[in-house]
């Protein structure tokens, strides 16, 4: 039930944002150029996700899991110099090709060229952290 209840959350997330163009990397660089020719129709897509999301979660904030025993909180609370390089280099990758890793795995489906680009160079920088830093164990294994 668990997998079901994740497989159809996917589907949701993904066809939303397919929906609201945030697979869309000209939408989302005209979004985040605000000095140029911004186009604010993101942020309506964003403010109206927080209209729908806050209520519920205050209604079911002591709530457990359906599907889980308890919520998954990250353990890690230190802000270090990998955070700060790789939220930069996150934020510079979103601002110069207008994808991030929730859309870009989202417009796989419409079979874009650079998407199928984006998402091999993602995976290859997820494991070529590996290499560059070695010792280093996955945030979800700490």
């Amino acid at each position: 039930m668990n997998r079901l209840f994740s497989l159809l959350s996917g589907l949701i997330f993904g066809l939303g944002l397919t929906l609201s163009s945030m697979t869309n990397p000209a939408k989302v660089i005209g979004f985040l150029d605000i000095t140029g020719n911004w186009d604010p129709s993101l942020m309506f897509v964003m403010i109206g996700a927080i209209l729908i999301f806050s209520p519920v979660f205050y209604l079911l904030r002591n709530n457990k899991p359906l599907f889980a025993l308890r919520f998954e909180i990250p353990r890690i609370k230190k802000i270090d110099s990998q955070l700060i390089f790789g939220s930069a280099l996150f934020g510079v990758g979103w601002g110069t090709v207008g994808f991030c890793p929730g859309p870009a795995i989202s417009s796989l489906a419409l079979l874009n060229p650079l998407s199928i680009l984006f998402v091999i160079s993602m995976v290859v920088g997820f494991y070529s952290s590996k290499i560059f830093i070695p010792n280093k164990k996955s945030i979800l294994h700490e």
